[in-house]
């Protein structure tokens, strides 16, 4: 279903190409009968010595399994096609477990009377139920009884699982007689679906056959309504567990949106409605078309390629496509890097255009599915009732809204089908092109759903949306409408999108198409973030969410055109993947299109402008001192106009809330809201905005309210101890803590002695908070760090904060190791120790850290050349060093240290940190007090940091070099099998040719 603009762009897929594919044959993965053979043998080589009989079964066990599956992987990595590999495990694994079966009763457990009662039937459940199992999956088995268990039986059944958990499989299993699996699967969803999927596998298949004629004659019918409500519930469970989006950058290609388990539910669905054994028997219902069925063949074949190949790759059941995964798979698979793109980017692009075929497949069912139900005769009131049980999913994939009330009726040619809008013939798109931007238009205005028959049908016709129609005039104007619409522009957009129009109609939109971008940064793909930030800017523009971002709701009404915040938005990352800088080509692609949608050669130029600096804002924000004058000027001389202003503000709170979960937080949010503050006066002089002074006046009057309870007395001092910058900056609930804090020190013994500790978990910015107040001197923001460190905690953004009277107060905002708040109430008070001793001397971070100087699995996927900054010319007081790097445990600590060696003095620290990067800035000044301005003291500050960015502080681990040396023959080896696939293709398309 991917649009031919999108597949262009995607790379060679050795996994799915094939006419002259790689097989094996059930004799070249394992010989049953001589396993047999070899079974018989070693028993009577080892007669009455039951443990020595035991021992070589499994050994020959042991052989067999690593001799086929050696086999079938060699086979997968010459280019043997995914399925056939699951098919081929799953066969490999029902030989070995007939002859254990056979084993069992002939030679372990032989029984002279075998009675009806000892009968048992090996039944294959759950996945390996379908006959295709990925290399490190569970093998879920079924013993069927006639009646209650036998001792014999009991016996053959513990034989046989401690034998497969000893060749260290993963095995559920269940023993239970045919009234007793009818009986569960009637209570438990979950039992009724392994059922669905049951597959004989050895014993005595009578018992298979009544369990069979039971589930389909006495379970089944009348319960399909009832199966499909808890299967959709149980997948929307399962989505919101995994991710909501199919568009995450690191998926599980099992359990998210898009993967091989929503292909699952679609065939459960359709089996159990209409007693299909293969997912091709749906066409014959009606449910999918032949072109469809080819799409959910292609999926289930890329999906379960890289899925064994993820398998054999880690060693484990691994499913999650995790970014040091991604790049050993992109290479296993034979992509490669080509037109700015890297290779692991374009592997990803070709999965997340699955996952979207995946995601229009089951649109399409489920529409389909309540239409027939509509159409069956008296059904109308069973079709309201499968449609109001249905509704809630339809909703969640774009196909769920009512018309809306005083709606325009629909225009010519498009009929209501049920409630849905479908074409009123099969020739509308070819009479008029523009009823096909028409069509996504009026579901947008109506609040209509799209019929699934009108959807297929835009596909046929996409080769309409050409040249002439993207040169259209009502076209445009309808699309125009559709991206500044006031009710769902997010959603209309994605279904233009999923349907293959959009990157049609705006083809350098087609080229960003399921494009991932490598980093840790960004959540989505760049075709998501960009619809996804559509959707949080019509949300600041209805008022939502005002406690997040009130600036950017206060200012969206007060915007002058509402074209040009949301073009700027849609365009604003319209370029990436280029070679060209985003932001330039970006601008450029405005300049072509906002003429094309009507705007003014006025408009256009602020689009183009937005586009162009789209990360002004942010970067000044989280890297430079807002409070120094000069970074202020800078900006407003790049801004030039109050209105630009307003866009820029809201157009960055946008796109840093899009970027994913927890990116935008209050400080962030401090931060937009003090540089807007303190540029607006610049551009309009003061008659729109309040002064510095009349902002720090408020500031101070609103926090003494808040801690009136302390006393004038205490509140007046802590008025009076801070400087400005610091009323302007900090946000009032950290204010609050800060002077509680500071209200609450020990002074008894002198400043020398204060140390006082805060440490507060903020859920809701997913970080932890802690203020450090104590008498400053060099290098106590580098000890701070240290401490922090020592705990493994991630300092995500940090300030430095110097009172009156010479006092510090140092705040840092931390995560745990995996991203989230630090709230464990031991790891809290450990964080707390671990400061204050640092700081009494009495811990030394540099040891410590030198242990835990390691980056993760997934930053070690990255590589980001270290680049150190100094710049005299952005402060008039300070010098400002930017470093940039990758990501590590202790790096801010060994960064802080060497400037503490190097004789500066640390004034102002701005942490940024973005995935995997960090930009962490410092402005210094040197022991004088004045900047660093020789040669060679600049020379020694950049290669003291690139030293320290470096660091090695204590000898490598032993092991260390080890698991280098393993990580490169993995990539060699990597590399090798990306070769073969690559030679494979080559010769299967030569093959193909001839």
């Amino acid at each position: 279903m991917s649009t031919a603009s999108e597949t262009d762009a995607t790379p060679a897929k050795p996994v799915t190409a094939s006419r002259l594919a790689v097989t094996l044959s059930p004799e070249e993965i394992v010989d049953g009968e001589a396993l047999r053979v070899a079974l018989t043998a070693s028993f009577r080589e080892h007669a009455g010595d039951e443990v020595a009989q035991r021992t070589a079964v499994l050994d020959l066990l042991k052989k067999t399994m690593a001799e086929g599956r050696a086999r079938i992987r060699d086979a997968l990595e010459r280019g043997m096609k995914g399925v056939k590999t699951a098919q081929n495990l799953s066969y490999l694994q029902d030989v070995v477990i007939q002859a254990l079966y056979d084993y069992c009763r002939v030679h372990a457990f032989p029984s002279a009377h075998h009675t009806e009662a000892e009968n048992i039937c090996i039944v294959a459940v759950g996945g390996y139920g379908r006959g295709t199992l990925a290399p490190q999956s569970d093998i879920d088995l079924l013993f069927v009884l006639p009646h209650k268990q036998t001792p014999w039986g009991e016996s053959v059944v513990e034989y046989m699982l401690y034998m497969l958990w000893d060749l260290g499989l993963k095995v559920g299993h269940a023993t239970r007689s045919v009234a007793d699996c009818i009986r569960l699967a009637r209570e438990d969803v979950t039992i009724r679906t392994t059922i669905l999927e049951a597959r004989y596998l050895w014993g005595h298949q009578p018992l298979f056959d009544e369990l069979t004629d039971a589930f389909w004659n006495e379970l089944v019918p009348g319960t399909g309504r009832e199966f499909v409500k808890l299967k959709l519930a149980e997948r929307d469970d399962r989505h919101a567990r995994a991710g909501k989006s199919r568009y995450l950058v690191e998926p599980n290609i099992k359990e998210s949106k898009g993967g091989l388990r929503d292909l699952h539910t679609l065939f459960w669905i359709g089996k159990y409605l209409y007693g299909v054994h293969d997912p091709r028997e749906l066409v014959e219902k009606g449910v999918f078309r032949q072109s469809e069925m080819r799409t959910f063949m292609r999926a289930e074949e890329f999906l379960w390629a890289v899925r064994c190949h993820l398998h054999f790759v880690t060693g484990r059941a691994e499913d999650r496509l995790s970014f040091d995964i991604q790049i050993e798979m992109a290479r296993r698979l034979g992509y490669v890097s080509h037109g700015g793109m890297k290779d692991v980017e374009r592997f990803m692009k070709h999965y997340f255009l699955v996952a979207k075929d995946v995601g229009d497949l089951t649109r399409i069912f489920c529409a389909t599915l309540e239409d027939q139900q509509r159409k069956a005769g008296p059904a109308a009131s069973a079709a309201d009732r499968l449609r109001s049980r249905l509704e809630p999913f339809m909703q969640a994939v774009g196909l769920g809204a009512r018309m809306r009330k005083g709606a325009d009726p629909l225009p010519p040619g498009f009929v209501l089908d049920g409630s849905r809008i479908n074409a009123g013939d099969e020739d509308l798109f070819r009479k008029d092109p523009v009823n096909i931007v028409r069509l996504f238009h009026t579901a947008e205005m109506t609040g209509t759903d799209i019929h699934p028959d009108a959807l297929r049908l835009v596909r046929r016709s996409l080769k309409l949306v050409d040249a002439a129609l993207r040169k259209d005039e009502e076209a445009n104007r309808l699309f125009c409408e559709i991206l500044i619409s006031p009710h769902t522009p997010d959603i209309a957009l994605r279904r233009m999108n999923e349907a293959g129009v959009l990157g049609r109609f705006v083809l350098d939109f087609g080229r960003i198409v399921a494009l991932m971008q490598f980093n840790m940064y960004h959540h989505y793909t760049a075709d998501e973030h960009l619809i996804h930030a559509i959707h949080i800017l019509s949300q600041i523009e209805k008022g939502a969410d005002a406690d997040e971002h009130p600036l950017a709701n206060e200012l969206m009404q007060k915007v002058q055109s509402r074209k040009i915040i949301y073009l700027a938005m849609f365009l604003h990352d319209i370029a990436k993947g280029r070679k060209e800088d985003h932001s330039i080509a970006g601008a450029k692609i405005a300049r072509k299109l906002g003429p094309r949608l009507g705007l003014t050669p006025a408009e256009t130029d602020t689009v183009a402008w937005l586009v162009l600096e789209h990360l002004i804002m942010s970067d000044v924000a989280q890297t430079r001192d807002i409070s120094d004058p000069r970074t202020v000027k800078d900006f407003a001389d790049k801004v030039q106009s109050p209105e630009r202003l307003k866009l820029l503000t809201i157009l960055t709170t946008a796109d840093i809330k899009a970027v994913g979960p927890g990116v935008w937080n209050g400080w962030k949010a401090q931060l937009i809201q003090q540089l807007y503050d303190e540029t607006l006066p610049l551009l309009s002089g003061d008659h729109e905005a309040p002064s510095r002074a009349a902002r720090v006046g408020v500031a101070r009057d609103a926090l003494k309210q808040r801690i009136s309870d302390l006393g004038t007395a205490t509140v007046e001092s802590f008025a009076g101890r801070m400087t400005d910058s610091y009323w302007l900056v900090v946000d009032p609930d950290t204010q609050e803590r800060h002077a509680r804090l500071m209200a609450g020190a020990d002074t008894s013994h002198g400043d020398e002695a204060v140390l006082e500790i805060d440490v507060t978990p903020l859920p809701d910015d997913d970080a932890t908070e802690i203020s450090v107040y104590a008498l400053d001197h060099p290098g106590i923001f580098s000890r701070i760090a240290g401490a922090v460190a020592m705990t493994g905690a991630n300092i995500v953004d940090a300030k430095i904060f110097t009172t009156n009277d010479g006092m510090a107060l140092d705040t840092f905002w931390v995560q745990s190791d995996n991203s989230e708040v630090l709230d464990d109430a031991r790891r809290v008070q450990r964080l707390r120790e671990l400061i204050d001793k640092t700081l009494r001397g009495e811990a030394k971070p540099k040891e410590a850290i030198a242990r835990e100087r390691k980056r993760t699995r997934r930053q070690q996927a990255f590589e980001i050349e270290p680049q150190v900054l100094i710049d005299n010319s952005v402060s008039d007081r300070f010098t400002v060093i930017e470093v940039n790097a990758l990501d590590r445990p202790g790096l801010l600590y060994d960064l802080t240290r060497a400037l503490f060696h190097l004789g500066l003095t640390i004034t102002s620290a701005h942490i940024a940190t973005y995935g995997e990067r960090i930009v962490d800035v410092f402005y210094v000044k040197d022991v004088a007090g004045g900047k660093v301005v020789q040669d060679g003291k600049k020379e020694a500050v950049e290669d003291g940091l690139l030293a320290a960015i470096n660091s090695a502080l204590s000898p490598r681990p032993k092991d260390v070099e080890e698991r280098v040396q393993k990580r490169t023959e993995r990539r060699e080896a990597a590399r090798e099998t990306g070769q073969k696939a690559r030679d494979a293709r080559t010769k299967r398309l030569k093959g193909a040719a001839e």
